[in-house]
């Protein structure tokens, strides 16, 4: 509240910030108010992170480092190993100071060479570049939950449904290496092909269902293609260069 105090002068906004701050929290049924720090996942939380970690970026700056960061979460970029542990002296010594600790298990010091580490549902590793295990595992669960075998609704509405889905996620991933959108197509399209095939048990063919129901078919369906749009997305971002 004291480094709010510095931007902000007007008491109904001061006061309104204190509520959230101040707000109790209910955990299995457990009812507490927390004495220190800001409620997880509360819309504050990200502006107030900014306003904490300000100086932050510039001490990291200051010392020639190269921070990214995003709200609390940050990478520092580093090109040995003995700078990265200056820089996560420096940290350790701000965070300390200003009353904070750094997560025990998340911070750590990586060779993005030979390791992956992840950052907001990314994992990096050399020059390539995948969502985070957790972030594809949910995107396959929620195809799964979108294509069981005895959905009902014509293929149109459920391709519907599904682009909706598939263009949000590539929004957020399409910084991705291009065999994920491959393998998530080849994956959608399969389990589209379950569904077809048990609708027409009554009318059995002899060819596969790879030839029965072509990638062209899905496309002709209004089926919004992850690696096309990937594609476009390369060159649309070569061609500002």
């Amino acid at each position: 509240m004291k480094l709010i105090k510095e931007h902000i002068s007007d008491s109904r906004m001061l006061s309104l910030i204190r509520l959230f701050l101040d707000q109790s929290i209910l955990e299995e049924l457990r009812e507490w108010t927390p004495t220190a720090g800001v409620p997880q996942g509360a819309v504050l939380s990200p502006v107030l992170s900014n306003l904490y970690l300000n100086p932050l970026d510039h001490e990291m700056a200051e010392g020639g480092f190269e921070m990214v960061r995003y709200a609390d979460d940050f990478v520092v970029l580093c090109r040995s190993q003995f700078a990265a542990e200056v820089a996560l002296l420096m940290i350790t010594e701000w965070v300390e100071q200003a009353g904070m600790t750094l997560h025990p298990t998340k911070t750590k010091i990586v060779d993005s060479r030979t390791e992956s580490f992840a950052f907001l549902g990314y994992s990096f590793r050399g020059d390539k570049i995948y969502p985070r295990r957790e972030s594809l595992a949910k995107m396959k669960l929620r195809i799964k939950e979108l294509t069981p075998r005895s959905r009902s609704g014509s293929l149109e509405s459920i391709v519907n449904e599904l682009n909706r889905v598939l263009i949000g996620w590539f929004g957020y991933f399409r910084h991705c290496r291009w065999t994920i959108f491959t393998d998530l197509d080849a994956k959608i399209r399969s389990r589209l092909r379950r569904l077809l095939l048990k609708r027409h048990r009554n009318n059995p063919q002899r060819l596969q269902c790879h030839q029965r129901w072509p990638n062209a078919y899905f496309s002709k369906v209004g089926l919004w293609s992850l690696r096309e749009a990937h594609i476009r997305f390369g060159q649309s971002y070569q061609g500002n260069y």
